[in-house]
C-alpha cells in the first residue's frame, strides 16, 4: 500500500510521516513543494515528490500510483478552496482509494473566518467521487508556545476567550490519529471530530504554563479588538491577526470544545496533557 503526506514538510505532515514509519508503512510518498526540507526523511526510505496545491500538473504526477492520500490544509488564506480541489480532482484521477483531510470542528456551521475554508473544502469533497475521511482537528497544544518563552517573562497569557473551552491535544496526537485512519479499514464516509481529553479554558491554560514553568502566569482577558491589536503590535500581519483574534473571541461559544472521543477511540490512549506540550516547548 501507498500512503502519500501532502504538506510533508510541515509541522504536522511531518509527524504523519513519522508515525506511518513507525507503523512499518514501507510505500510512504512525502508530497512537498521544496525537497531540501525533508532530505532526512529520504535518507530513511521516504519517497520525495514535489508538487504545489496550485500546479495540478505536478499533483497528477504526485499521487500518481497512490492509494490514500492525507490532505493537510493549506496555509495560504483565501487560495486554499482552489488547492485543495485541485489536489482532490488529482486523487479522482489517481484513482485513490480513500483522502483524508484535516479540517476544523463543526467546520459546516463553524462560525470561525478560519473555518470558512474548511467547510468550502468539505462541500467539494462532499461532491466528488474520491471516497474520504474527514479529520476535524481542534487546536493543537502547539497553537501557545509560539511566543511562550515571553509569556512566561511577562506573567501574562493574553487572549479574547472568556471562560471558552478548548479540548486540544498535541499535534503528535493528530498525526497519530491520521496515521491510523491511513492504516486501516472502515473509514470512507466518517467524519471525526477530534479533541483531547482535556477541555481547558484560557485560565486553565495559562495555569498548565505556570506548572510547566516553574512561575506564575496568569491569563488577561482582552476584547476581541484590543487582542487583535496586540497581535498587530507583536509584529502578525493585519489578516492574520484579525483570523487569530476572531479564532481566540469564538471560543467562547464553545466552538472547540470537543467530547465526541474519536481521538482517543483512534489512538487507543488518552491524548497528551498540556503541561507536557508546554514543558517541551520550553525545554527547546
Amino acid at each position: 500500500m501507498t500512503i502519500a503526506v501532502t504538506g510533508a514538510g510541515g509541522h504536522l505532515g511531518r509527524l504523519v510521516v513519522e508515525a506511518l514509519l513507525r507503523d512499518g508503512v514501507t510505500g510512504v510518498i512525502a508530497v512537498v513543494r521544496d525537497p531540501r526540507k525533508v532530505a532526512d526523511l529520504a535518507a530513511r526510505g521516504v519517497e520525495i515528490r514535489q508538487a504545489d496545491y496550485g500546479d495540478a500538473a505536478a499533483l497528477d504526477r504526485a499521487l500518481a500510483g497512490v492509494d490514500r492520500v492525507l490532505l493537510i490544509s493549506g496555509s495560504e488564506m483565501g487560495a486554499r478552496i482552489a488547492q485543495h480541489t485541485n489536489v482532490i480532482r488529482a486523487a479522482e484521477r489517481a484513482g485513490v482509494s480513500l483522502l483524508a483531510y484535516t479540517s476544523i470542528p463543526k467546520a459546516l456551521e463553524n462560525p470561525l473566518l478560519l473555518a470558512q475554508e474548511h467547510r468550502g473544502t468539505e462541500e467539494v469533497l462532499a461532491n466528488s467521487t474520491v471516497p474520504h475521511a474527514i479529520l476535524r482537528n481542534s487546536w493543537y497544544w502547539e497553537n501557545y508556545t509560539g511566543g511562550l518563552a515571553h509569556v512566561v517573562e511577562t506573567g501574562v497569557l493574553p487572549g479574547a476567550a472568556g471562560s471558552g473551552r478548548v479540548a486540544g491535544a498535541a499535534r503528535a496526537d493528530y498525526a497519530d490519529a491520521a496515521a491510523k485512519v491511513l492504516t486501516t479499514e472502515g473509514h470512507a464516509g466518517r467524519v471525526y471530530e477530534l479533541g483531547g481529553d482535556e477541555r481547558l479554558t484560557h485560565a486553565e491554560i495559562a495555569a498548565q504554563i505556570s506548572r510547566a514553568a516553574g512561575k506564575e502566569v496568569r491569563y488577561q482577558d482582552l476584547s476581541q479588538a484590543d487582542y487583535q491589536a496586540g497581535l498587530r503590535a507583536a509584529g502578525i500581519p493585519d489578516g492574520y491577526a484579525e483570523v487569530l483574534a476572531d479564532a481566540d473571541y469564538r471560543i467562547r461559544t464553545g466552538i472547540l470544545d470537543v467530547d465526541s472521543g474519536d481521538l482517543q477511540k483512534l489512538l487507543g490512549r488518552p491524548s497528551t496533557p498540556a503541561v507536557e506540550v508546554f514543558r517541551a516547548a520550553l525545554a527547546e
